[in-house]
Formats: C-alpha cells, sequence, structure tokens
C-alpha cells in the first residue's frame, strides 16, 4: 500500500458511548435532584440492596438510605466548588445492617450522579506500603533520562504494583493510530511490542472521554449489563451523560474486541502532555480482575506521575532542539545582513545554510527575477507549476506537508527526493517562495491485524463486530517524508517575518 490511510473510522466515532444508558454491575449508580436530594433516576440493581423495586424508590429522599451525617456532607459537596470525580465512603442502610460503600460524586447543573460500590477492606496494604511502592516508582521515574527509559520503566513498575497479566504502553501519532512502546507480558497474552492499532480501536469519543476520566476499568467482559430506571432522565429528557462514570456501561463491540484479544479483564490509564491525549497504559488480565477503589485511586496518581515525566521530557528535547535551531537563524541572518542580499545569506554558505536549518535535501528561491536552488530539487517546469500551485492556494503563512504528492498529484514525479515541502511565502502575490524539499522515508509499520478491517457488518446492515484477529500485517508506506516540526514551523515564520523586514528596509533606504 503506497499512501497512509486516515483509519479513525467514522463510524466507530460516532457511537454515542457516554449515552450507553448502562452500567457494570460491580457497583450502584443514584441520580439526585439538586434542589431537592430526591432520587430521581437508579441502577435497576440497587434494588438487591433496597429490597425495593425501582418505581418504589423514586422521589424518595437520600436520607432513607444514608445517615444524616452523610446526607450533609453530599449536600455540601454539591454546595461546594468541586464538580467532578470527588470521592466519598458512605454508611449504607439502618443501624443493625450497615454497608460500608466507597463513592464517586458528579455534580451537574441540576442533578448529581452518585456512583457507590461495596468498600473491600480485607488484605489492603497499609499507607505506608503503598507510600513505599509510590516513591519506589517516581525514584525509577526521574532516573529514567530519555522517553524510551520512562516508558519501560512506568510499565514495569505499574505491571508490578498491580498484578495484571499484561501492561503495554501505547503512544499516539499525529492521526491517532497507537503503537506499543513498552511492553510486559506473562502468561498466554501475545506479544505486541512494537506494533500500531489503527485509530478506529480508540476512536475520537472514547479518546474525549480519557480527557474527562483518568481511566478505564472493565473488570469483566462478561458482566451482566445493568439498565438505569426510569431510561429518561426526568430532569433533562434524555439519555443521562455517563461520561466520567467509572461505572459506565461498555460498547458490544468492545466487549467483543477484548474476546478476540482473549481477555476478561482491561484498565486503561490515560497519559497527558500539555492537556492533550498522549498515549494510553492498557492493562490485561486473561481472567476477571477487580482492582480496589484504593488501587485505582493509586493508579490515576501514577498516571499524573507519568504524564509529568514524559511531559518533562519531551519539553527539553523541544527546548534543545528550538535553541539549536534558533542559533542557526542567528548566523543566517547575520549573513544575510552582512552580504545585504537575502538569496546569497540564504544560500552561499556550504557548511551553514537554509538546508541545514530545516534537515531538508534541497532548496528553491525565487525573489523577483531571480531564483536559485540548492540540492536535490525538480527540474525547472515543475518548480514553476508547484509554484503555480502554491499562488492557487494563496499561501500568506508558512505551509508544509510531509505527503506532497497526496496533495498535489504531480508531485508523483519527484516523490524520492520532493515528497515533503516547507514553504516560506514572501510575496505569494508575485510568486516569490522559500521552498525547501525532504526525501521520501519508505516506512514499514507493523500493524496488529489488518487496518481495512476495523468494523464488519453482518448481511443486514445493522449487527456488526471488531476484527478477529490480531496477527502481524504489514504495511510499507511510500511518498512521506520526515514530519515537520512545531518548532521548524516557528522558525520559518520568524525567518519569514524577518526577510519581510529587511525587504522593506531595502526599498526604503
Amino acid at each position: 500500500m503506497s499512501d497512509k490511510r486516515n483509519y479513525d473510522a467514522e463510524f466507530c466515532g460516532n457511537l454515542p458511548i457516554h449515552h450507553i444508558n448502562s452500567i457494570q454491575d460491580y457497583g450502584y449508580l443514584i441520580v439526585l435532584d439538586n434542589k431537592t436530594l430526591n432520587v430521581i433516576q437508579i441502577s435497576e440493581n440497587l434494588s438487591t440492596i433496597t429490597n425495593e423495586a425501582p418505581e418504589q424508590m423514586m422521589d424518595k429522599h437520600l436520607s432513607q438510605w444514608f445517615s444524616q451525617q452523610d446526607v450533609d456532607n453530599i449536600t455540601k459537596l454539591i454546595k461546594g466548588d468541586a464538580k467532578d470525580r470527588i470521592p466519598v465512603n458512605l454508611m449504607f442502610g439502618s443501624d443493625d445492617n450497615q454497608l460500608n460503600f466507597s463513592g464517586l460524586i458528579h455534580v451537574k447543573n441540576d442533578y448529581t450522579l452518585l456512583e457507590i460500590e461495596t468498600a473491600l477492606k480485607d488484605g489492603q496494604k497499609s499507607f505506608s506500603d503503598v507510600f513505599q511502592e509510590v516513591r519506589q516508582f517516581i525514584s525509577a521515574m526521574e532516573s529514567a533520562s530519555t522517553l524510551e527509559e520512562v516508558c519501560n520503566v512506568a510499565i514495569k513498575q505499574l505491571r508490578q504494583v498491580s498484578g495484571f497479566d499484561g501492561v503495554r504502553m501505547y503512544q499516539f501519532d499525529s492521526a491517532w493510530n497507537g503503537t506499543v512502546v513498552a511492553e510486559e507480558i506473562s502468561g498466554t497474552l501475545e506479544s505486541y511490542l512494537g506494533q500500531t492499532f489503527p485509530a478506529s480501536d480508540v476512536p475520537k469519543q472514547a479518546r474525549a472521554l480519557y480527557l474527562k476520566n483518568p481511566f478505564r476499568l472493565i473488570s469483566n467482559r462478561a458482566y451482566k449489563p445493568v439498565r438505569l430506571f426510569p431510561v429518561i432522565n426526568p430532569l433533562t429528557n434524555a439519555f443521562i451523560d455517563l461520561s466520567d462514570c467509572n461505572l459506565r456501561g461498555v460498547a458490544a463491540v468492545h466487549l467483543e474486541y477484548m474476546q478476540n484479544m482473549n481477555v476478561s479483564a482491561s484498565m486503561s490509564i490515560r497519559v497527558l502532555h500539555h492537556d492533550k491525549l498522549w498515549g494510553l497504559i492498557s492493562c490485561h488480565h486473561i481472567e476477571p480482575k477487580h482492582p480496589n477503589v484504593d488501587m485505582r485511586y493509586l493508579f490515576e496518581w501514577l498516571s499524573v506521575e507519568i504524564s509529568n515525566r514524559i511531559t518533562a521530557i519531551l519539553s527539553q528535547e523541544d527546548y534543545q532542539q528550538s535553541a539549536f535551531r534558533l542559533e542557526k537563524r542567528t548566523i543566517i541572518t547575520d549573513l544575510i545582513y552582512s552580504k545585504d542580499d537575502i538569496i546569497e545569506g540564504l544560500l552561499d554558505d556550504e557548511n551553514l545554510n537554509i538546508l541545514s536549518l530545516f534537515n531538508a535535501g534541497g532548496v528553491v528561491v525565487k525573489m523577483g527575477n531571480r531564483i536559485e536552488s540548492r540540492g536535490d530539487v525538480p527540474d525547472k517546469s515543475e518548480v514553476y507549476n508547484l509554484m503555480l500551485w502554491l499562488e492557487g492556494k494563496e499561501t500568506e503563512k508558512v505551509y508544509t506537508s510531509d505527503h506532497l504528492s497526496g496533495v498535489y498529484e504531480e508531485a508523483k514525479a519527484y516523490e524520492k527526493f520532493g515528497s515533503g515541502i516547507l514553504v516560506i511565502p514572501i510575496d505569494g502575490r508575485n510568486g516569490d517562495y522559500i521552498i525547501c524539499f525532504r526525501p521520501e522515508v519508505i516506512q514499514q509499520i507493523k500493524w496488529g491485524g489488518d487496518p481495512e478491517q476495523v468494523i464488519k457488518f453482518d448481511k443486514d446492515g445493522k449487527n456488526y463486530h471488531p476484527r478477529n484477529s490480531f496477527k502481524l500485517w504489514l504495511q510499507t508506506v511510500y511518498g512521506q517524508s520526515l514530519p515537520w516540526s512545531n518548532n521548524e514551523l516557528e522558525i520559518a515564520e520568524s525567518l519569514r517575518n524577518f526577510i519581510f523586514e529587511f525587504r522593506t528596509k531595502q526599498l526604503y533606504n
């Protein structure tokens, strides 16, 4: 296959997973009217602990099942500043038959979601034990100096803490495909290290939910979904939004996906970089597995530590590259001043010119009636056609592409040395440009299964299934260059501003 396709399937991305209207069966959901604290919606399994039918519980005050102290605390939280994922400990039932619950509160405009599950204290580690594990984890992370080391250390430590059969780190690319960059597995789990999974495996609406919820737990793919009663929220007259609920039910297609991977439990933990989703840590277990609430809070904490460490390393790399390019840019602008000529300043120094500044293989500079080039560039007629195409785009800012033939078909003729371009418009109205070319970098992608087989529809066109094979599927991608970094774009824009000011001074002197 010659082109790198976009595998962020529109169908998968449009499934309303936040309105799934059911929960997993390891907990209970209560929806309260903020004004009255009356129950307006519940998960039907709440009947197993109240011994009341769902319709009997409607419009009852929260104090029917919780102590006045708990009710006062919940009232205070609803009126407070914090709104999402507020942890609480609650006592459910009468004095002679009390149950301890761990819970999360999510405060909305008109109603509050209270998700609760039985608090399991047996076998829990002491605070000092957990603190020692966290301290060891952070120490190991701080000793890692490269991105690869951080990912490997994080995965190894998380597997020790969690006890999952397998833990993997996925890093997203610019098209949201996820590559396994670190892995710790045991038992019969298959290795996916170095393999890439299409964006449709974590579609856009699922990625959006990770910005609201730091982790996603499915402790048993064979769980029995618990419906909500009533189906429609009486305050909004719509399905309730379960985006930030841990208990949120799972789409059937994802449960089937887990089955095809031969795992019964999974837990995914987000990794953020500058508040954007950078990757996911995916934990899998062959048998059902239910980390207790405290373990999940620990994972949430460690997710922040991993994100911070990765961000620190990437920021340091960006700073070093920025300083390196800024130094080169300063030397080039000094040359332009000393020669009093833009083209000579950009091109004449063989060791330090615009090619080295942008890691390019060739460059064409056109200003007025002058046109000069260095390195590997298309022939004159092809360059003129490219400039006419750029004029048609009315490019006023720096323009880049790492797959030029994908947007400009004529570029197929010179893909080997011109798969990527960086264009600095000097005067687009007169066709004056600096065009840097990057050569083709042939890529071989190791997909975890055929990315074309995202969803299979039955003959009825209604029922659908995920792909059932994760067998290594190789794809060779042609016609693409190394991508242009944000820092290169910033340097290019600053160089464009400098050239504009320099030309303006020349005109007036």
